[in-house]
């Protein structure tokens, strides 16, 4: 395109943000008003329900992409970690940066870490180091690429076909699908298929959402996340020990783990060995519980894309139904944001007019949900439009602290829903009920 061309586009593109912004004020500011109104008693849930609704928060990133893209508040947003103020940042450009400079933002989970493990840290909460080297590189050799194929995905594609086989078509899709999958698949694969399916679930949960969700360091979030972890701990350190002690003669996880062990792989003592899996453990289960249910709400409102969905389901066409679930997701994602805190004074976006100055100590929320919807980086965003390249989705991390398991879960999410997508009349039977907590815990459905 010629330079004209190019500025005209350019200037297109500006243009079309600052109408999404004007409509993007337009629409929160009515439906604040409907919040706000009405009886005092429960004015403050409408808010917390409007704020945490992904809808409004893409709203909010459309204005703030086109108004203040790398917004600073004095204000801690984050109290669960030490930090002295908070910045937003919206761009695509701009999350993608803040994610790429590890020695200037940091991860912030190694004293959740700590509290998890009673004393070490996981390599999720490790700066680019030593440590963090040898505990990934020992893991890849554990949970090997091939794995998936040839182990994960027969598992959950028989399982997850016997339960929707035998559902009488209807479940509940967290209680009776996702959560038992993944829990048998702990396992199945990694040899930790806990006291119980359902123990397993719980403890897996209630530490994520103190590790990861809990923004606050709430005592009613704490507590029983600590009380997980202590008995999840205990759990681990017997099966590392019984299986050490009496080798079962399996390929799993934590026979490789062991193997690693007595070939004197640093790092892969009992107590590393134990800590590692407690992180990917935390990492596995709610994740891909709550992608999976969000995934498919996603399709169930885009009649279209559900038909192309299940038509790809029937097909065994994995790589057009993983499509449509990313682009399901990028409308609403686990997790709006990650979090970073600046080790030092920096600027974001430097040479722009965007640039923002970062005072150390700072907490820094990378919208990865707005760099997803960013008209800048992305043709169109506000279109769902199944296929776009992979740097349209930013659903499991970006740059060093890229999810460890992305590969698995990429191969997970569609096969879980598969059997789902298969059948005729697939429908909600009621909506997502989260029960109190971050997580979906109940979702109806039938077919």
């Amino acid at each position: 395109m010629s330079l004209p061309g190019n500025l005209a586009s350019a200037a297109g593109i500006r243009l079309g943000m600052a109408g999404a912004a004007l409509g993007a004020a337009g629409r929160l500011a009515v439906r604040g008003g409907r919040a706000w109104m009405g009886d005092a008693a429960g004015r403050g849930a409408r808010i917390a329900a409007l704020l945490g609704a992904t809808d409004t928060q893409r709203q909010a990133f459309a204005l703030l992409r086109a108004v203040a893209p790398n917004l600073a508040l004095s204000r801690r947003l984050v109290a669960a970690y030490d930090n002295t103020g908070t910045v937003i940042v919206t761009r695509h450009a701009d999350v993608t940066e803040v994610l790429e400079r590890e020695s200037d933002f940091a991860v912030v989970y190694e004293p959740k870490m700590r509290a998890i493990t009673a004393g070490e840290n996981f390599f999720l909460g490790m700066q680019d180091s030593a440590a963090y080297t040898r505990d990934v590189a020992a893991m890849r050799l554990a949970m090997r690429r091939e794995d998936v194929p040839r182990l994960v995905l027969p598992f959950v594609a028989q399982r997850a076909e016997a339960i929707v086989a035998g559902s009488g078509g209807r479940l509940d899709m967290p209680q009776d699908l996702t959560l038992p999958v993944l829990t048998g698949l702990l396992g199945q694969y990694f040899g930790t298929p806990g006291p119980s399916s359902a123990e397993m679930a719980a403890w897996t949960t209630r530490m994520f959402w103190y590790l990861f969700v809990d923004l606050r360091g709430e005592e009613a979030v704490t507590r029983p996340a600590l009380a997980a972890a202590e008995a999840c701990r205990g759990y681990l350190d017997g099966v590392i020990a019984a299986r050490r002690a009496a080798p079962a003669g399996t390929d799993q996880v934590l026979d490789r783990c062991l193997a690693l062990q007595a070939a004197g792989v640093p790092g892969m003592d009992d107590l590393g060995i134990r800590n590692n899996l407690i992180g990917l453990l935390i990492g596995l289960v709610p994740t891909l519980s709550k992608a999976c249910v969000k995934a498919l709400d996603g399709l169930l409102d885009r009649p279209v894309a559900l038909a192309a969905a299940q038509a790809a389901a029937r097909a065994d066409d994995d790589a057009a139904l993983a499509a449509l679930l990313w682009e399901a997701l990028r409308f609403d994602p686990v997790n709006p944001f990650i979090y970073r805190r600046a080790v030092r004074e920096t600027v974001i976006a430097r040479g722009t007019l965007r640039a923002r100055r970062v005072p150390e100590g700072t907490m820094v929320l990378a919208a990865n949900l707005s760099a997803m919807h960013d008209p800048i980086a992305l043709d169109r965003p506000q279109d769902f439009r199944a296929g776009r390249g992979a740097e349209a989705y930013m659903l499991w991390g970006y740059g060093m602290h890229t999810c460890f398991g992305a590969h698995i879960n990429q191969a997970v999410i569609p096969q879980m829903l598969k059997p789902l997508l298969r059948r005729e009349g697939l429908r909600r039977a009621g909506p997502v009920d989260g029960a109190g907590t971050p997580f979906p815990v109940h979702f109806p459905l039938a077919f």
